[in-house]
């Protein structure tokens, strides 16, 4: 069943093979204001903000770097990496969405990328990881297994385990 995500993850990236969107998981204005100094280089991406800041503060930090609130949808019904994910891809689905840039700190990334692979990579769309410098060490292996559980749960069932 799962061999079926490689496939689908190549033939996403060879049919839309540059990024059409940018996704920024929510966890810190530090992520924010680097997406936004991301999107600048990339004027024509519309940008997803999955439970940042508030959204006074968060379109603060884009407005502050010139980028247009009509490029920038803030999204808060996340609770977690997993909900970051599963909350947002029937609106990549809908917007013909094919291809990610996927943006959260580089101590993050490795379970952002262990989830996007699974519920991403099981609807077809695949993901260009960018990594926002830190401080911390990388998170457990322990969370990204329990993650990777709960995106395989959802591929499944439809349910995250969230309120597990």
């Amino acid at each position: 069943m799962l061999l079926f995500i490689p496939v689908r993850l190549a033939i996403a990236d060879h049919q839309a093979p540059q990024p059409q969107a940018i996704l920024v998981l929510g966890g810190g204005e530090d992520r924010e204001e680097f997406a936004a100094q991301f999107a600048e280089f990339h004027p024509a991406l519309k940008i997803w903000v999955s439970s940042g800041s508030p959204p006074n503060k968060s379109r603060a930090i884009f407005q502050d770097a010139g980028i247009a609130d009509s490029r920038v949808f803030l999204d808060s019904r996340a609770r977690d990496t997993v909900t970051n994910f599963t909350t947002l891809v029937r609106v990549f689905q809908q917007q013909q969405i094919q291809h990610l840039f996927l943006i959260t700190s580089d101590y993050h990334m490795p379970r952002a990328k262990a989830i996007a692979t699974l519920v991403l990579g099981s609807q077809g769309i695949a993901f260009t990881p960018v990594s926002v410098p830190s401080n911390r060490t990388q998170e457990s292996l322990l969370h990204i297994i329990r993650d990777i559980v709960r995106s395989l749960l959802w591929i499944v069932t439809g349910h995250t385990g969230a309120s597990l």
